[in-house]
């Protein structure tokens, strides 16, 4: 099945944010944890371009968003998520490559990315480099491991 990659309409905000929700919750986070990240997980129409929101289409149906946020040459890679149904499939992967893509074409020389820690063998997997820890937006006191990425123009 193959899967393309696009850029997110507006009135596709409330499904990704769902989609974002879901996909956390895979992780055997309680009810208590998620509403915590609920704020911080959700998507607005507005910003979905500005936030090079680009999502992961399989057979008519989103499996997966990421965003590229930031301006040249250093950026974060925002938010990244994969349908919990199609975690494991490669579409993480093709989601990062396109975020690598994307962000060489813009001129990026960097991107950060703060992972779950659930997250952090495959940012290691896909090349990135422990930096540092920071705090997490939504847990007080909880703090992720953030990577760093060099991008070759």
């Amino acid at each position: 099945m193959k899967i393309s990659i696009r850029h997110a309409l507006p009135e596709e905000a409330s499904l990704l944010s769902d989609l974002a929700l879901r996909s956390k919750a895979h992780w055997g986070y309680d009810a208590e944890f998620l509403a915590s990240c609920r704020e911080e997980l959700t998507l607005r129409g507005g910003e979905l371009a500005s936030r090079r929101t680009a999502v992961a289409e399989r057979n008519g149906s989103v499996v997966g968003f990421t965003t590229l946020e930031g301006e040249p040459p250093q950026g974060s890679l925002g938010m990244m998520f994969v349908d919990p149904d199609a975690i494991g499939q490669g579409i993480g992967r093709l989601l990062f490559t396109h975020v690598v893509e994307t962000a060489q074409a813009l001129g990026f020389t960097q991107f950060t990315i703060d992972a779950d820690p659930n997250a952090e063998p495959f940012y290691e997997a896909m090349g990135g480099v422990l930096a540092r820890r920071v705090p997490s937006g939504s847990i007080p006191g909880r703090t992720l491991a953030q990577y760093l990425l060099k991008v070759s123009g």
